[in-house]
């Protein structure tokens, strides 16, 4: 397990870049909504410990996982936000849908950064129980969101580095 040992909320916000100015917008999934407000509430605390004001961080909700990469392209289009996180969670079912859900949204996300500069970060747990889930959205393993509001942070830097 690549969490095992590790807690993903473990950052220095001393270490990180800056939030003061930066423009944030965050894609959330209704579905799963426990767990999917709760990796919302991870990068939005991590972005306002580095200084971003509250109005420079933006939720938009869409329904479910594949909606996503729909709502961060029209993001990514608009050139407003330094960096964008895309916000889910896929539990494994009795069916063939897991698989097709998570490599859509996987692809998805791949080609908008492919596509665009502005980052997308990749926030969606992929797991097979909703206890791995709670795990991963403030549980045993902290929280996956701080994790994304951290590469978000550092690839909004990293952007603004190389042009």
């Amino acid at each position: 397990m690549a969490t095992a040992g590790h807690n993903l909320s473990d950052f220095n916000p001393e270490e990180l870049p800056k939030a003061t100015g930066m423009r944030i917008a965050c894609v959330v999934s209704e579905w799963n909504s426990e767990i999917t407000n709760a990796l919302y509430q991870g990068a939005r605390d991590i972005l306002m410990a580095c200084g971003a004001a509250g109005h420079d961080v933006t939720q938009v909700k869409v329904p479910g996982a594949v909606e996503i990469t729909y709502a961060a392209k029209k993001l990514c289009e608009s050139e407003k936000y330094d960096a964008i996180i895309a916000i889910g969670t896929v539990i494994q079912g009795e069916t063939k849908h897991f698989d097709f859900v998570c490599q859509s949204v996987t692809h998805g996300v791949t080609e908008l950064n492919l596509q665009f500069d502005t980052p997308v970060i990749f926030c969606v747990l992929t797991d097979n129980t909703i206890e791995q889930s709670r795990a991963r959205a403030g549980g045993i393993h902290g929280n996956k969101g701080t994790e994304a509001g951290v590469a978000a942070l550092k690839m909004a830097g990293l952007r603004k580095i190389l042009g």
